[in-house]
């Protein structure tokens, strides 16, 4: 019974988004033609408002932050555990500057969402093309942060189930260590509520921890990257210990 209800709301949320989406895309792209920037910026977070709310009120996720207090003044790599949307949608409200995600250029292609996406300041590159990929990273990226956006990214490069970890790549670490810009490691457990590609969302209390930012002077990428990835790890465990204990990985 509790399944049934957990896919009833599942899809009352679905259809939320899809209602408010459409609309807001729309609008978001004729404002474009004379509206960019941050404006447009903070027109378009108004969805992800609306995709939050709907979430907590539809099916029940909440959620917690911690570590607030360690955000930088200055510019910033935002480096974030990847699990589910959710925190795709939350960041933007979480954090306090304007942010520029870094995404496969794919999710361009896809309706009202993708076209809305394409609009905004934002880093989207061809996997495809390996080492191209990273320098437009690099090169987009410090152009951003010269600009005062915060680069974020999903070291993992996707979505990874919960109690998982994935490999983790060095293209934030690196552009932190061209730049200057310090890495702020954020660990989130939207697994416990929005698992990995699966419809059924489940109530529940999402933990979003914020660490100290990691200072990239007189460190190579790969020593930026390991601690990074070592105090990400050592938080997802800390904050959902049950994901990662010897019974869950049986």
């Amino acid at each position: 019974m509790r399944t049934i209800v957990w896919w009833v709301r599942s899809a009352l949320y679905m259809a939320w988004l899809v209602v408010t989406v459409v609309p807001y895309a729309v609008a978001a792209v004729l404002l474009s033609l004379v509206l960019r920037g941050r404006p447009l910026y903070r027109f378009c977070v108004g969805w992800a408002w609306l995709a939050l709310w709907g979430s907590r009120v539809l099916c029940g996720i909440r959620w917690r932050v911690q570590g607030l207090e360690n955000l930088p003044s200055g510019p910033a790599v935002v480096l974030v555990k990847h699990q589910s949307a959710w925190e795709t949608l939350a960041l933007p409200l979480l954090l306090p500057r304007a942010l520029s995600y870094v995404f496969k250029r794919e999710l361009l292609m896809v309706p009202f969402f993708g076209w809305a996406l394409g609009r905004l300041d934002m880093v989207h590159i061809d996997r495809k093309r390996g080492a191209q990929a990273l320098a437009r990273m690099q090169e987009r990226g410090t152009q951003l942060l010269q600009e005062g956006y915060w680069i974020v990214m999903f070291p993992e490069g996707t979505r990874t189930p919960r109690g998982e970890q994935g490999q983790y790549k060095q293209g934030g670490s690196r552009l932190s260590q061209v730049t200057g810009a310090p890495v702020v490691p954020i660990a989130v457990t939207s697994a416990r509520c929005w698992p990995r590609q699966a419809f059924i969302k489940r109530p529940g209390l999402i933990e979003v921890s914020i660490g100290a930012p990691i200072d990239p002077r007189g460190m190579d990428t790969a020593q930026i990257n390991a601690r990074m990835q070592g105090w990400i790890e050592a938080e997802m465990r800390r904050l959902d210990p049950e994901a990662y204990a010897p019974a869950a990985q049986a």
